[in-house]
């Protein structure tokens, strides 16, 4: 892919070096000339721009991305390279980054934005990931919330385990992508079977969170995190 990324600090540069590690086309905009620091990303193209300008974007091909990344530090600007790379040039994927949490809900198709990351959201999921057993942890969302990327982790009490993934009655909107046993991370197919401990990874709507934590850890499970929270 070809990605652009505007802001070309830690952040900016940290995305950059992944994508580069992972065989992309990276181009790092900033409009700040302390900030332009090719060195640091080498394998990047590097434009001394100003994101917020149709003109700079013009230049810099923005038409010919398949992927833009709004990574400043602040949310306006973030929110203004969305909305230009989807609304005038057309970028059919947008990533924005969201630096202050009270700003998440502008975040949204209108301002062009695909995927929006929050930080606190990101960290307070893992964090949830790392220590819960037997709920359902939302890790991140997908198309402004049509879809969600959800991990329970199986007690040795959930209905299905021992049993093969086929047997499992997901719901309609749910599907079962991978599962992490110790370190190894599992393609699932119909005939694996599913252990106590293993942590399974969905991809599912918001509408069946609660269907697919019922299946899984059992018809009383929804209304339990429902008592306790």
């Amino acid at each position: 892919m070809r990605v652009a990324i505007a802001g070309a600090g830690n952040v900016g540069r940290s995305i950059a070096q992944e994508l580069i590690d992972n065989g992309h086309q990276v181009m790092l905009i900033e409009r700040q000339p302390k900030m332009l620091r090719p060195e640091r990303v080498p394998t990047a193209e590097w434009v001394l721009a100003d994101a917020c300008e149709l003109t700079s974007l013009e230049e810099a091909d923005i038409a010919g991305c398949d992927v833009v990344v709004a990574a400043t530090g602040d949310d306006k600007v973030n929110l203004v390279v969305s909305l230009l790379a989807k609304t005038e040039f057309a970028v059919p994927r947008v990533v924005a980054r969201v630096n202050r949490a009270e700003n998440e809900w502008l975040f949204t198709e209108q301002w062009g934005v695909d995927v929006a990351v929050s930080k606190p959201r990101v960290m307070a999921a893992l964090v949830e990931e790392a220590v819960t057993v037997g709920d359902l942890v939302r890790l991140m969302t997908f198309r402004q919330g049509e879809a969600n990327l959800v991990e329970i982790t199986l007690p040795p009490t959930a209905p299905y385990v021992g049993q093969p993934i086929h047997a499992v009655p997901l719901p309609r909107d749910a599907a079962l992508v991978a599962i992490v046993r110790g370190k190894r991370v599992l393609v699932p197919s119909p005939d694996d079977p599913i252990e106590a401990g293993d942590e399974l990874i969905f991809v599912c709507t918001a509408e069946v969170e609660d269907d697919v934590r019922a299946v899984i850890l059992g018809p009383d499970s929804v209304q339990r995190t429902r008592g306790g929270s």
